[in-house]
């Protein structure tokens, strides 16, 4: 690319980023005189880029809405963010309207891509596992993106089967670990793995990891439960203030269909409720709060029994009565 189209392209991305730019500004930043700014911006305007004049003191050249979106600049972080967004709104049911554009705008952002950005991304979409929340449940998250100075090599790791060297938030030193899988999971991201310093499995939020470097040599991933599993019953069982063990009636399929896996876990309950037709579940709870449980027991609209701890049985029957009240349509007590 000769150097006035590349400027001409520079200049693009100038004004793509917002906002007025003066023309000394615009000068300085691509290193030529106003005067072939001024060139610059005419180039652009006879490809229909919509640039136009701002007159005054703090004049200068902006982006203007026009007819037709004119060409777009991307950095490797935002060509990142592009394809991500794509994949995960066609694979979460999203961006399921709009038929296969979301599939020709990737196709498209991809074949403009530099051949070393694109077969990193490609070891990012081939290594990420979405997880699903069953239906009616509701898991609310505050979306937390990683860098992708974090993203791509991790995602190089999880693919090659090699190990990676991390810095963990709140841990001292480097740690080495043996990434199975990276998973997105209600607005995070996640990667599981064996941590050899602590010898046992972990899974790490990728925004709490400041630093990683994929290592020489490889490894073999065990079998078991996939990348996506490992992280919802890390989840489920991470330690809280409350500790919760329901006794549900159904079978652990029905009962999994309701309730996140990275809030319970879910196992049948072998010789339980025999004679009564349908076996019990035993559903295990980790909370902060129990404010919430009755509702959501509630909502699986089975037999169920609380057997730890007591505090929620008295919840429980505290949400019966308000229920038994508002069905006999007995006001509710004033404060």
């Amino acid at each position: 690319m000769s150097r006035p189209v590349s400027r001409v392209l520079t200049l693009l991305e100038l004004l793509q980023a917002g906002g007025v730019r003066s023309v000394a500004e615009l000068a300085e930043r691509l290193g030529v005189a106003e005067r072939t700014v001024r060139r610059y911006v005419d180039h652009l305007v006879d490809l229909d880029v919509p640039v136009e004049s701002v007159r005054g003191r703090y004049g200068g050249y902006r982006l203007a809405p026009g007819h037709r979106m004119p060409p777009l600049m991307l950095t490797d972080d935002e060509a990142l963010a592009v394809l991500l967004g794509l994949v995960a709104g066609r694979r979460t049911g999203i961006t399921a309207a709009a038929g296969t554009a979301g599939e020709t705008a990737a196709a498209k952002v991809r074949r403009v891509l530099p051949e070393r950005l694109r077969h990193r991304l490609d070891a990012v979409l081939d290594s990420l596992t979405f997880t699903s929340a069953p239906a009616g449940a509701a898991e609310s998250t505050a979306a937390a993106a990683p860098e992708a100075a974090v993203l791509l090599p991790v995602a190089d790791a999880v693919r090659h089967h090699r190990p990676l060297a991390i810095r963990y938030t709140g841990g001292s030193g480097e740690r080495t670990v043996y990434p199975y899988g990276l998973v997105a999971h209600a607005g995070r991201w996640y990667v599981t793995g064996r941590d050899l310093s602590a010898g046992a499995d972990r899974t790490f939020r990728l925004d709490r990891i400041h630093g990683a470097r994929v290592l020489p040599g490889t490894f073999a991933p065990p079998p078991g439960p996939g990348p996506a599993e490992r992280v919802l019953t890390a989840l489920a069982t991470a330690p809280y203030r409350h500790e919760v063990t329901v006794r549900v009636r159904g079978t652990a399929e029905e009962i999994r269909a309701r309730l996140p896996g990275s809030v319970a876990v879910v196992a049948a309950a072998d010789g339980e409720g025999e004679g009564e037709g349908e076996g019990w579940c035993r559903v295990e709870i980790r909370a902060e709060r129990l404010d919430w449980l009755p509702g959501l027991l509630a909502s699986l609209d089975r037999p169920f029994v609380v057997e730890r701890p007591d505090e929620l049985r008295g919840l429980v029957a505290d949400l019966a009565n308000r229920l038994m009240d508002a069905a006999r349509g007995t006001p509710p007590p004033r404060d």
